[in-house]
């Protein structure tokens, strides 16, 4: 009987999962790198862009990783680092805000014009010492250096073989196993001692839900539901965690400044309040975010600027580090 050759199947429809994020670790790296310049000129809002494009990447090398034939644990503690010199100077300024809105609303015998101006006095002497720091980061050699190492990465990728599958199914695979993963994050939190361990747990699970939604991100429009599900659940758990980082604040302050003590613990029993308001609105808020993701629709077009693909590794393989 003659042998009959059995035809190739038909090609995958729309790019891989290998092109999807290639391209997109290359068009995040070139926004870090121009927020530099924005950075340096104090711009309003560089620092925090910096850092959630800081944390875009991370996210991203993280949650991909079983795709990525590439140890990117180099790669990812050179974002961790760069966020962390750029988060001091950001951190107070949201804290100050949060914290001056408050006491503006103060009743008049706490004093709120001097409690105000006492915050302003303690977030300007903050900031002053955080901005080098930050300027240090993007001047010295380990910002070029990042840049580079994360640019090899997109232009040369050396994607593992399931990364060649069309990217919407495999994109939302991992979106799902990092949905469970804030599952995870949420049920320690509910088994959690009232307190400080509680306010530790449920702050894993907004960073866990943070990777979650950045996870979705490469998709685009087709995990747009997904996204802001975890954007939701994101935000809220980040209100939580800035009253409760308020709360060390001002204990602080009322140490620092004997004289404005009893308007501090008016402000203290607010953020209280506030973080409890919080946690009561959690399980509703996840409700929504832990539908099973389905992205649906098209996928994320794929700039013809992504760079050349190297051939795929091996099932299983690993590649060196690029960083």
């Amino acid at each position: 009987m003659p042998h009959t050759a059995v035809p190739p199947g038909p090609a995958p429809s729309g790019p891989t999962a290998a092109e999807v994020l290639g391209a997109w670790i290359a068009v995040q790296t070139d926004t870090l790198a121009g927020l530099a310049a924005d950075v340096r000129a104090d711009r309003p809002d560089a620092v925090h862009r910096m850092r959630v494009t800081c944390r875009r990447l991370r996210s991203t090398l993280q949650a991909y990783r079983p795709l990525i034939g590439a140890d990117t644990t180099a790669l990812t503690s050179a974002l961790r680092a760069l966020a962390a010199a750029l988060g001091a100077a950001r951190d107070t300024e949201v804290i100050a805000e949060r914290l001056t809105a408050a006491a503006r609303t103060l009743p008049p015998e706490c004093g709120p014009r001097e409690v105000v101006a006492a915050m302003e006095h303690w977030a300007a002497g903050r900031t002053v010492r955080a901005r080098p720091e930050a300027l240090a980061a993007l001047d010295g050699p380990a910002f070029p250096a990042l840049l580079a190492a994360l640019r090899s990465l997109a232009g040369q990728p050396r994607f593992t073989a399931r990364a060649e599958r069309p990217a919407l199914p495999v994109l939302a695979r991992t979106a799902r196993r990092q949905q469970r993963r804030v599952g995870r994050r949420l049920d320690a939190a509910g088994a959690a001692e009232p307190g400080e361990a509680v306010a530790a747990a449920l702050h894993e699970a907004r960073k866990a839900a943070k990777r979650a939604r950045y996870a979705g991100e490469p998709a685009g429009a087709a995990a747009e539901r997904f996204t802001r599900g975890m954007k939701e659940l994101q935000d809220l758990l980040g209100a939580h965690q800035d009253a409760v980082v308020a709360c060390g604040t001002l204990r602080g302050l009322a140490a620092d400044d004997p004289a404005h003590a009893f308007a501090y613990g008016v402000l203290y029993r607010g953020q209280l309040d506030a973080a409890a308001r919080e946690r009561a609105r959690l399980p509703e808020v996840w409700r929504e975010a832990d539908r099973k993701p389905r992205f649906r629709g098209p996928a994320p077009a794929v700039p013809v600027t992504a760079g050349p693909r190297t051939p795929r590794r091996p099932r299983g393989g690993r590649a060196a580090s690029p960083g």
